[in-house]
């Protein structure tokens, strides 16, 4: 169970058109990594016991890509609005987050186009025992990703220091987000 519902395949080109048109602004995720065994399985006999979420944060790149640039539904351009700069806005984190630019924060992937990648649980870095993906085969896949700079996963391995995360207090409503630090040239 997770929210909102998978969507009947006669709802994917409407979907992909809103997401095209700015109707819907944003693609997300309600990401939690459950086990399937023990937690999920609670509502085996009662719906309401089964904790709503699945896992999808790790692979919304990969899906997004392969389904929508590399279909030809989104542009590359516009696959970066909806993932980080458009989200950056609606949760009052930009220009410090969503954008590459002097005085941001340097949070950046190095996504390789053309490297071929499965799907799988068994390769994943969530500690869920499932993946909602499970066997799909993608065309393209993140290589470094940068947080504030710092290396946090390279050629798939996670090599970051536990505790390099950081709050970021959001802005008010309607106010951008002040750099956290003055740039220097």
């Amino acid at each position: 169970m997770y929210s909102p519902p998978v969507r009947d395949k006669s709802n994917w080109d409407v979907l992909w058109n809103a997401v095209r048109t700015d109707s819907l602004s944003v693609i997300s995720t309600d990401h939690c990594a459950f086990l399937w065994d023990g937690q999920k399985t609670m509502g085996k006999d009662d719906f309401s016991k089964i904790p709503n979420g699945g896992p999808g944060l790790e692979n919304r790149l990969h899906m997004i890509h392969e389904f929508g640039v590399r279909t030809g539904r989104i542009t590359l351009n516009r696959m970066v609005e909806l993932l980080a700069t458009n989200p950056a806005k609606l949760f009052g984190l930009y220009p410090r987050k969503g954008t590459v630019a002097v005085g941001s924060d340097a949070d950046i992937v190095i996504f390789d186009p053309d490297k071929k990648h499965t799907i799988s649980a068994a390769t994943h870095h969530s500690k869920s025992d499932y993946n909602l993906y499970e066997g799909t085969e993608v065309t393209g896949t993140p290589e470094i990703v940068l947080l504030r700079g710092n290396v946090l996963v390279e050629n798939g391995e996670l090599v970051a220091e536990p505790g390099i995360g950081q709050f970021v207090k959001r802005a008010k409503f309607g106010e951008e987000l002040k750099p956290a630090r003055a740039a220097t040239v």
